[in-house]
């Protein structure tokens, strides 16, 4: 208790010294009359001593001596009627806007009052905000606000009045915020093309909070301010994370909506395209397996897999039968020319996103990935390879391998696929047996991956027809599945005994080269 009255004697005393004088010329210059002035100054001091007695402690002081001294004149003008030759006689630029109703902003001085001034201030424009801020918090005169913002002062005082409105509005509704505010969803993501410097969108699009903008606007326009709510997110921070994504590109403006600029799959739609390819699933890879097996037979021999098992080669060779029979049917999504391969993005990058909604309520086969390698210098391209290797999440296999390989790694590999060690750098070779891309068998280094040599393919087939009936075959089925994708195929191969995964598995299972 002794505390609070050692703060008020302070509050008083610097209310006395700092404040006094100042008030009164304000009223002098509100009423040009010097006695008027002199009465105001006193209401205006009792109404703040008061205040101060009762235990009120303000957050802001200096606002809250200015609000009170407002009010107390407003009610003065009123009852005197002079407010409107005041500002008749009164420089126009001058005068603060005094509404003849209560001022909310008065009535929200005090601590739990400015709490929900703060969460309105939160919600409402940053060119309403902003003005606000300045007059009532900041104590600035509305032409020192027009000056900071570059508006005029009338523009000012139509802003002021519309945004006390809004705070009003504001103050006698129950804000509801949606559900991503205490329930975020996920996305995941499929991307094609090349990243950004600033490895655009990868380094964007796993933000939390910007999947449930991506969900909440996905189809569905939605101003700064619904977004807000939605995401329970200030007003502030959401309109400056807006305008990123668009000027990233994953958003678009649509007036002052702001849309989803990449395609989300929802939960509903991705279990009709499961339910749909699991129909088809299994005899395509029936098929495909017995393509793969006549196109290996000792007759064709159109593969050199001497240096890995026939076991270890299949899960190479049933994706390569999947894309190459998938790619040239009808069915295939467009394929970009090489200038146009994907739409040019922010800072270099050349990229498409997909989005997944997620979780979902069914066993999605794990994801198969296709990867090549990095050359980040184009001055190390010392050849240019067709080198590649499928990335499988089925048994953690994705991470026994690197995801890529650099240019000189895959440089060195061809250089040993093609019998010229005496070429090969020391410094690469260790890398590779580590990893698996090569071992050693007899005291001599040999490649632990499957081998495709150029020209192959104009050799002539046995069982020819055989082959072309099975292909016909399995583009029929995947027009019918339509999004069937390399994981189905993998799980139907592994459930039929065709693939084996085990302890003779080796970890670059999925790579090859081309001599």
């Amino acid at each position: 208790m002794s505390n609070n009255i050692s703060i008020c004697d302070k509050l008083i005393q610097e209310f006395v010294d700092n404040y006094m004088e100042k008030i009164f010329y304000f009223c002098l210059k509100k009423t040009s009359s010097w006695l008027d002035a002199e009465d105001l100054t006193q209401d205006i001091a009792l109404n703040v001593i008061d205040g101060l007695n009762k235990g009120t402690i303000p957050n802001n002081y200096s606002a809250w001596v200015w609000q009170i001294t407002r009010n107390v004149y407003s009610k003065w003008a009123i009852k005197n009627r002079k407010r409107r030759e005041n500002i008749n006689s009164i420089d126009i630029y001058d005068i603060e806007i005094i509404d003849d109703e209560p001022n909310i902003i008065d009535e929200m001085i005090y601590d739990e009052q400015l709490k929900l001034l703060r969460r309105e201030l939160a919600f409402i424009k940053s060119e309403y905000r902003n003005i606000i801020v300045a007059y009532y918090l900041e104590n600035k005169n509305v032409k020192d606000i027009a000056k900071s913002l570059n508006l005029s002062v009338d523009a000012i005082h139509q802003r002021l009045h519309r945004a006390r409105n809004v705070l009003k509005e504001g103050m006698n509704m129950t804000r509801v915020f949606g559900k991503k505010s205490y329930s975020p969803e996920n996305i995941g993501f499929v991307m094609n093309g090349k990243d950004g410097n600033k490895g655009q969108p990868w380094s964007i699009i796993t933000h939390l909070l910007y999947k449930n903008i991506f969900l909440e606007a996905y189809e569905n326009p939605q101003t700064a301010e619904q977004l807000a709510l939605e995401l329970g997110i200030a007003l502030p921070y959401m309109e400056d994370e807006l305008e990123f994504l668009c000027k990233e590109e994953l958003l678009r403006k649509i007036g002052n909506k702001y849309e989803t600029n990449f395609k989300i799959i929802s939960k509903e739609e991705q279990l009709r395209i499961h339910n749909e390819n699991m129909k088809y699933a299994k005899d395509i890879t029936i098929k495909l397996c017995e393509l793969i097996d006549i196109y290996m037979s000792e007759e064709n021999k159109r593969v050199n897999i001497s240096y890995v098992s026939y076991e270890n080669a299949k899960w190479l060779l049933l994706m390569r039968a999947f894309d190459y029979i998938w790619l040239t049917s009808p069915y295939a999504h467009p394929v970009y020319n090489k200038e146009d391969e994907h739409p040019k993005r922010p800072d270099d990058g050349h990229w498409e996103v997909i989005g997944y909604e997620q979780p979902i309520d069914f066993d999605e086969p794990k994801f198969v990935g296709l990867h090549g390698y990095e050359c980040k210098d184009i001055r190390e391209l010392k050849k240019d390879i067709d080198f590649g290797q499928y990335k499988f999440y089925k048994f953690d296999l994705y991470n026994k391998s690197p995801e890529f390989l650099n240019h000189n790694l895959v440089y060195q590999l061809w250089l040993i696929c093609n019998g010229l060690k005496e070429e090969t750098d020391e410094r690469y070779i260790n890398d590779l047996l580590k990893y698996g891309y090569l071992k050693e068998k007899g005291g001599k280094l040999i490649p632990n991956i499957v081998i495709f040599e150029k020209g192959s393919a104009n050799k002539k087939l046995i069982n020819y027809e055989k082959l072309l009936k099975l292909r016909d075959e399995i583009v029929l089925m995947m027009g019918k599945a339509k999004d069937i994708s390399r994981g189905y195929i993998i799980d139907q191969a592994l459930d039929l005994g065709w693939l084996k995964y085990d302890e003779n598995t080796i970890n670059t299972v999925g790579a090859y080269i081309y001599k």
